[in-house]
């Protein structure tokens, strides 16, 4: 029997849906706070999960992670009294299988769990995983997973595949994973970095040229699309592209052939392409930069890779992992890392990913010479820097006054005063950004969900 946990502070509500599972058929369980939510998560192997977005113990949205993360890895199925869609998209980017609005009617809120439930089922039905190969992919974490997930559904469909994610993500990695594991592993692994594609020879580089097809051109050279032919064509950073060149691979996406510098026949190359960019394609064809249609050929296929400070579950294996490999590298013992060393892994926000997360343990490595441990102190600066100035902020948000403490006649106390001058900071956050949460967060530097919090909290509109 599948088993349902609903997380809602309102009993009313509660008592409902919790009536309403229970008379479909399915166990059903319920807490009232995040954290009793989290506590029976851990206990048993829940399939589905009603997660409340605003509870007096956090926000659902920051929790949802976590539930993900219990032992039954549930789908979550946001629940919220504000309709609100930067939340919905927060709520999908973050794992959740639907978000609903609690005045919806009781079929729109049962429908997704009937969908959620048909598949898990259909999931467990499965021939098991169905990656193969993950080299210098690590981590287990449910971020992790679904990522493996969907990269094992690329390598074996045929359709066109576009990964995004931040610098240092792993795009290659995953793009090369996918080749591994599809038909074409035997083909060639072709990659084109489309940001250092050379401006004058770019069109020979990609689809080869005659001999004295132009100055310099002394012998016929097959360009990175022909060498692709029954493999995997990797674009590296696509968004680089140049827009002349966006309209001739087009062509090349459609047909299959084209036609290389100062030839006189076209030259096939039966190809699978995996594209990455760490830009937003939807705003470059807004500007201009980028082509509508080829974006809709390259997108058939999408996987987001999420950054590493939204994935800190991983951080404690990429580091065991990539610590022993450095090690073996230079050839000395494998180094130890404290408790210390680890939270400061853990509170880093890596701008660069994984990417920055191998340098610094390198520099960490060659910082401690031959101690058999590291500690906090081999960390570079700037890390220990951020991790100290967040540390204050924390201690000085925590901070809590007195009760009782006197003040002087028409002198708020300090929380009194930080309260009026965030709610001010806040009226006019979203009066400058007329309404727009999104800037409102590159402002602030806040995340969507604590944004939200602090918005409710001082009861500021969002609409302008």
């Amino acid at each position: 029997m599948a088993k349902v946990l609903i997380i809602d502070d309102d009993p009313s509500y509660n008592s409902m849906l919790r009536e309403t599972v229970a008379r479909m058929g399915y166990d059903v369980d319920s807490a009232m706070t995040l954290r009793g939510g989290l506590e029976r998560a851990a206990l048993d192997e829940f399939d589905v999960v009603f997660l409340d977005v605003r509870m007096p113990d956090g926000n659902g949205l920051e929790y949802l992670p976590r539930y993900r993360q219990s032992p039954g890895s549930p789908e979550v199925i946001i629940l919220t009294g504000l309709g609100d869609p930067d939340g919905a998209e927060l709520a999908i980017k973050s794992g959740a299988w639907a978000y609903v609005q609690k005045g919806s009617s009781i079929k729109d809120i049962t429908l997704p769990l009937v969908r959620a439930l048909e598949y898990r089922r259909e999931k467990s039905a499965g021939q098991g995983p169905l990656v193969l190969k993950r080299d210098n992919i690590i981590g287990s974490s449910v971020v992790m997973r679904a990522s493996l997930e969907l990269m094992a559904r690329a390598a074996q469909s045929k359709a066109n595949v576009l990964i995004t994610g931040e610098t240092g993500t792993g795009k290659e990695v995953f793009a090369r994973a996918i080749h591994e594991n599809s038909e074409r592993a035997v083909g060639n692994f072709v990659v084109v970095d489309c940001a250092a594609l050379p401006g004058t020879i770019v069109e020979s580089v990609l689809f080869g040229h005659e001999k004295g097809a132009f100055t310099g051109a002394d012998r016929s050279q097959s360009g990175l699309i022909a060498q692709a032919d029954m493999g995997t064509l990797f674009l590296d950073e696509v968004g680089e592209l140049p827009v002349d060149i966006q309209k001739r691979f087009l062509r090349v996406l459609q047909e299959r052939h084209f036609r290389p510098v100062g030839g006189q026949r076209e030259v096939k190359s039966d190809f699978r392409l995996v594209a990455a960019t760490n830009r937003n394609l939807e705003d470059m064809v807004d500007a201009g930069r980028f082509r509508s249609d080829l974006l809709f050929r390259l997108r058939a296929f999408s996987i987001e890779l999420t950054p590493l400070r939204g994935n800190q579950p991983d951080i404690r294996e990429l580091a065991l992992h990539y610590v022993g490999a450095l090690c073996h590298r230079y050839r000395i013992g494998i180094k130890g890392m404290s408790p210390e060393f680890l939270s400061a892994l853990y509170q880093y926000n890596w701008p660069g990913n994984v990417r920055e997360l191998i340098n610094v343990l390198d520099r960490a490595i060659a910082s401690a010479q031959t101690e058999p441990t590291l500690h906090i102190k081999h960390l570079p600066h700037n890390v220990r820097i951020f991790v100290a100035r967040s540390s204050i902020r924390r201690d000085d948000a925590d901070s809590v006054e007195p009760e009782n403490s006197d003040s002087l006649p028409g002198l708020p106390s300090l929380s009194e005063l930080r309260a009026q001058v965030e709610s001010k900071y806040f009226q006019d956050l979203m009066s400058v950004c007329n309404g727009d949460v999104g800037r409102a967060c590159q402002i602030s530097k806040l995340s969507r969900s604590r944004l939200y919090d602090l918005l409710k909290k001082y009861g500021i509109r969002r609409n302008f």
